[in-house]
């Protein structure tokens, strides 16, 4: 049996390569839409990602409490994904999380491959890149490191970073203030589905069983970058991700037809809702379908945490408070892993539709 291990993607960019291999080389129907990144984020005309300001979300004033909650909700209705600002996590923590995930990725590739994960025997926690199992068979333009940051006591801190050494204090203190920011979150879109506050957060598990996935991506330079994609189009399977990115844009959602470039909003956080809370809201809120460009100047590296029921213990449907004669239930009972086996098995059958299925 020959294990596959995928190249990093790393040495291959920093091999001063000029035509990248083929197996990175997107489907002739995806070409069409990859441009300039930084071009595309220019832009001024069209539609823009919404920003949300969470000053206002636990204000004393009842009017701008509603009014920051009502925009918060419309964003997760209308488009899914959003730049939240005021979200009350220090800059101070947030720089410190970035600074310890660069350092990581600036060591050698050798000293990286100490945390080299293993997809073929199911050890998914650590340094990897892509294998070809997605629905082309192709590879992205990306390296990374997974691993599981909160409840704490799930942890393996085994394969965290050694270093640099305030790799796992900033990590850890960040992904509890995190959590505190998704209860918030969870509480404001369980209000606007007319549910009681702590409704989603108890479907999707509540404080011992909602975990959260950190996956730093780490895309390098790419001499041809309108050729590949660092993360080719999905919709996140989790219940909502938090996003942090070193300013180098590079991500694009699919709104009304045509694919829209996030700009890079300082000191922000980039908020997606996932397939949970849209299966949980039966479609009110949307997972939207998004993907990462690469480009030849600057590499690109963000921080996204992604907040999941678990596997097996929670059946995800549609609320019965979300469903009515008019609005039947749109998706069908599944638990966690059945819907991420649904989906890798519906990509697999239908590569080229424009809309992933859920």
């Amino acid at each position: 049996m020959v294990i596959s291990v995928a190249p990093r993607v790393e040495r291959l960019a920093s091999s001063g390569i000029e035509v990248i291999p083929q197996e990175y080389v997107r489907p002739q129907e995806e070409l069409t839409s990859i441009g300039n990144v930084f071009e595309e984020e220019k832009k001024e005309e069209g539609p823009r990602v919404p920003t949300i300001d969470l000053k206002g979300i636990n204000s004393e004033d009842p009017v701008e409490r509603e009014k920051c909650k009502e925009e918060l909700k419309k964003a997760a209705a209308g488009w899914g994904v959003m730049h939240l600002v005021n979200h009350g996590i220090p800059d101070e923590l947030i720089e410190r999380v970035k600074k310890a995930g660069e350092t990581f990725f600036d060591l050698p590739i050798e000293e990286k491959e100490k945390y080299a994960n293993d997809q073929a025997t199911g050890k998914i926690q650590g340094y990897g890149s892509k294998l070809a199992n997605n629905a082309c068979g192709q590879l992205e333009w990306e390296d990374y490191f997974f691993h599981l940051v909160y409840p704490e006591d799930k942890r393996d801190l085994s394969i965290w970073p050694k270093t640099p050494t305030d790799y796992k204090e900033a990590t850890s203190e960040y992904a509890r203030q995190l959590r505190g920011l998704a209860t918030t979150i969870l509480s404001t879109l369980s209000l606007g589905l007319g549910l009681e506050e702590g409704r989603l957060e108890k479907e999707v598990g509540g404080m011992e069983e909602f975990l959260l996935q950190l996956k730093i991506n780490y895309y390098p330079r790419c001499p041809q970058p309108e050729l590949a994609l660092g993360v080719e189009a999905h919709t996140d399977v989790s219940a909502l991700t938090f996003i942090l990115h070193n300013m180098v844009p590079g991500l694009q959602l699919f709104y009304e037809g045509k694919w829209v470039t996030a700009k890079c909003v300082p000191n922000s956080i980039i908020m997606h809702i996932g397939d949970t809370i849209e299966i949980l809201s039966n479609g009110k809120y949307k997972s939207i379908l998004h993907r990462g460009l690469v480009n030849k100047e600057k590499v690109r590296i963000s921080w996204a945490v992604f907040c999941e029921p678990p596997k097996e213990k929670i059946i995800l449907q549609p609320l019965p408070e979300t469903v009515s004669e008019e609005e039947p239930p749109r998706y069908p009972p599944r638990t966690f892993v059945q819907h991420i086996e649904h989906k890798l098995f519906r990509r697999t059958q239908d590569l080229h539709s424009n809309r992933i299925s859920k």
